[in-house]
């Protein structure tokens, strides 16, 4: 299964698009984010047998994709 979410924000450079899942990476200025939250979520995907995918356009947006697998078991102990 997957879902996605999107925005029309300023868009992720095609520069970065390698490095935008890399802990502290960020394009902000200092101070203004510690650059681990698609690093966090990334990792919690993979945890889960997923993975997640962006694609962005600069100046126009960017779109991410969480696809986790639907054979997976739950654990009850989780909930």
């Amino acid at each position: 299964m997957w879902v996605e979410v999107g925005d029309t924000g300023k868009g992720i450079e095609p520069e970065d698009m390698d490095k935008i899942f890399d802990p502290f990476f960020t394009t902000k200025a200092t101070g203004k984010g510690s650059g681990l939250g698609l690093s966090l979520a990334d990792n919690i995907v993979r945890r889960h047998g997923g993975r997640l995918e962006t694609r962005s356009k600069p100046g126009k947006g960017s779109v991410f994709r969480v696809t986790l697998p639907r054979n997976r078991l739950l654990n009850n102990e989780a909930f």
